[in-house]
């Protein structure tokens, strides 16, 4: 069983966030097997190496933190190597690029993969699509040689892109997803497969830590944890199904008042998606809780009251995760301080929520493929 989701891209005010536009089949977990306690995974996990022990096996690699809305790293493709600025997406769990196959004038402003000169390059006749909020693209499932940093993932499938609208401009080369198998649009091997079949990786382990308001000191890791990047524990959450990154929530609180997912609700942990997103109805009243204006048209506060404004905590698996209000504005060019929690503007009909960037900036993150898990930790 899986979410069948297609991806959408979506500007608020000069912010770039991704939403699930459809889902079908849900997969309804007894109790019992939803919410497994942490002495169940501490007994069942195996251990979590750090680079502090000297050979770990451990790739970090840098991402580049764009004004607090995306955050990208630079990846190659292809003998010899083309460089490309992807987005590492944990909300899809497929590569793509622009490529030089793209029928429109618009794709010569984009980093383009030239597939004829790589000695390495494959085709293939598979085609596929993904729908996007505000447009599609349409492409062709290729292989080549791929590599993030050290590491290197040889006869990887990926897509190329050959018409889409909408991406004209943006700073990003393509997507780079870490989602599981199951969820591909491409039906390829995801490259974080390929990483651990091939011996790339000792662990099935990633993690990622954001900065905020500066470009540089954002990572993402592979093969294990670096405890330099957090404090405290990691606290495990187990998922509810396997194919996107997705948990069950105990509540969201402003103040010890529980505002939203009253009952529990359902969650996303997205990298891809830049700020906290739900349904429509909750996130006023949580916008009337904190004291939200609206401003040409968009909601904001002063940011000179940002210091005054309550914490929204998202209680998950029993552990309350505080996300301050210097977490959940974003300053923007013109002075203005916009609140990063937002509707969902697709998917109105059931209380779920994606946790992007805005809450990921404020815990250290550790997605946990073998053991089908998610650790969060105060990030430092």
């Amino acid at each position: 069983m899986k979410w069948l989701v297609l991806l959408g891209l979506v500007v608020f005010s000069d912010c770039i966030v991704k939403i699930p536009l459809t889902r079908v089949n849900i997969m309804r977990k007894t109790r019992s097997e939803k919410y497994m306690p942490n002495n169940f995974l501490k007994e069942h996990a195996y251990s979590l190496y750090l680079t502090s022990s000297p050979g770990s096996n451990i790739t970090t690699y840098p991402l580049r933190n764009i004004q607090d809305i995306i955050y990208v790293g630079n990846i190659t493709i292809g003998t010899p190597p083309q460089k490309f600025q992807v987005v590492f997406d944990t909300g899809s769990s497929d590569l793509w690029v622009h490529s030089v196959l793209c029928s429109r004038r618009r794709c010569s402003s984009q980093g383009l993969f030239r597939h004829r000169e790589s000695s390495t390059f494959r085709a293939t006749r598979r085609r596929f699509s993904i729908v996007y909020g505000r447009g599609r693209m349409n492409g062709i499932v290729v292989h080549d040689t791929v590599r993030i940093g050290d590491l290197v993932s040889t006869n990887q499938a990926f897509g190329l892109s050959m018409e889409h609208s909408w991406f004209e401009g943006k700073p990003f080369d393509g997507v780079l997803g870490l989602s599981y198998p199951n969820i591909s649009l491409t039906g390829g091997i995801p490259i974080f497969d390929n990483l651990k079949n091939q011996g790339a990786i000792s662990e099935p382990v990633f993690a990622f830590y954001l900065s905020k308001s500066k470009p540089e000191g954002s990572v993402v890791l592979f093969g294990g944890v670096d405890k330099s990047y957090y404090q405290g524990a990691l606290n495990w959450v187990p998922l509810t199904q396997v194919g996107y990154w997705h948990v069950h929530m105990d509540r969201i609180s402003i103040n010890s008042r529980v505002i939203a997912c009253n009952d529990g609700c359902e969650a996303f942990v997205d990298t891809g998606t830049s700020l906290i997103l739900g349904p429509g109805r909750l996130i006023d009243n949580i916008l009337r809780l904190i004291g939200v204006t609206e401003v040409n048209g968009h909601r904001c506060v002063s940011c000179s009251v940002v210091n005054t404004l309550p914490s929204v905590d998202f209680t998950i698996n029993g552990i309350k995760y505080p996300v301050p209000a210097q977490a959940y504005t974003i300053k923007d060019s013109s002075g203005n301080c916009y609140i990063g929690i937002r509707e969902n503007p697709v998917n109105r009909s059931t209380e779920n929520w994606i946790l992007g960037d805005v809450f990921l900036r404020q815990y250290f993150s550790v997605f946990d493929r073998g053991n089908d898990r998610i650790g969060l930790a105060q990030a430092v």
